[in-house]
């Protein structure tokens, strides 16, 4: 098609992706051209401001590699991550949920512990640092009836705000493991409790966060990974019900079913006699909804060498 207007840009772009012999895929690139080109005819894009977004594109996937992806990072920064979820998850965005998103920094083949045991390894200097939270969680299905020998792959933040991928001084795979629920869908494991983190600000998705005067926290949360035949593979993220950033988490992930009590005990003996002083304790129910039981592809592949990177924080503007 020779093109006479603006209007025909779209046009022949539509008339092209009819050729597909994939329903599925001429459905999703219709609407995305659609979108796309109505985008830069309702803000009227400019070339410089068309240059500028090629930039940024290019840039995420510059830099995202083994141990870091920028990509997964900026889709959730701007909601994109938890509208997915959320859409496909609770009976399809009916009802409430267990679900969250995956996050960019799950790792495949995490060690697989029994339950009760810790997943908390010591630093350089020999010690675990962080206050001790004893974790138990339940796994159900939609009529409440236990799932047992389902997989929970579970990762968290250290006390510092480094997942071990982004800190080279952490121990391979600290904080991250497997436990597989017993016949009433119970699993129980100690760790220590997670802080909330900025996320990185390096790339585009610090530009955008910056630009927008938004803070860069999450608040902090232990993700889980709930993997069983006969059932979708579910991702979850408990957050802290003591953290400050709930309402304004960067990443929009925080639903009222996914606020834990994360509660704190001082003066009461720990399940573990070996633990002196204050400790914490979460309890969580997950509920699964059945389905196909489908690992995605993980988001990173490898840990990062070299120093460890310093964390920033943006303020959030008034």
């Amino acid at each position: 098609m020779i093109i006479k207007t603006q209007e025909d840009v779209t046009t022949a772009v539509l008339a092209e992706i009819q050729r597909s012999d994939n329903p599925r895929f001429r459905e999703i690139m219709s609407a995305a051209v659609r979108h796309l080109h109505g985008f830069a005819r309702e803000v009227r894009l400019t070339d410089a401001e068309f240059r500028q977004v090629c930039d940024l594109v290019a840039q995420l996937g510059q830099l995202t590699n083994e141990s870091h992806n920028e990509v997964v990072l900026a889709a959730g920064s701007l909601g994109l991550s938890a509208l997915v979820c959320l859409l496909n998850n609770g009976d399809h965005g009916r009802v409430e949920t267990t679900a969250n998103m995956l996050g960019p920094f799950w790792r495949l083949h995490s060690p697989h512990y029994p339950n009760g045991a810790s997943i908390a390894q010591a630093d350089r200097t020999g010690q675990v640092q962080g206050v001790p939270i004893f974790v138990d969680a339940w796994v159900r299905d939609r009529e409440g009836r236990p799932v047992a020998e389902a997989l929970v792959d579970v990762w968290h933040a250290s006390s510092e705000g480094f997942y071990e991928n982004q800190d080279p001084g952490q121990a391979d795979m600290n904080l991250r493991g497997q436990f597989s629920t017993d016949a009433q869908g119970h699993i129980w494991f100690r760790s220590v409790k997670p802080a909330g983190y900025p996320i990185p600000l390096s790339g585009p998705v610090g530009a955008l966060l910056r630009a927008q005067g938004r803070h860069n926290m999450r608040p902090a949360h232990i993700h889980f990974l709930i993997h069983k035949p006969g059932f979708k593979t579910q991702f979850s993220q408990v957050y802290s019900s003591d953290d400050p950033n709930l309402e304004t988490d960067v990443q929009f992930g925080v639903t009222q079913a996914l606020i834990g009590q994360y509660v704190l005990h001082r003066d009461e003996p720990a399940p573990d006699a070996t633990v002196q002083g204050p400790w914490y304790s979460l309890a969580h129910h997950f509920v699964i909804e059945p389905g196909e039981a489908r690992l995605p592809k993980p988001p990173i592949s490898g840990k990062a060498s070299g120093e460890r990177p310093q964390l920033a924080v943006l303020q959030r503007r008034p």
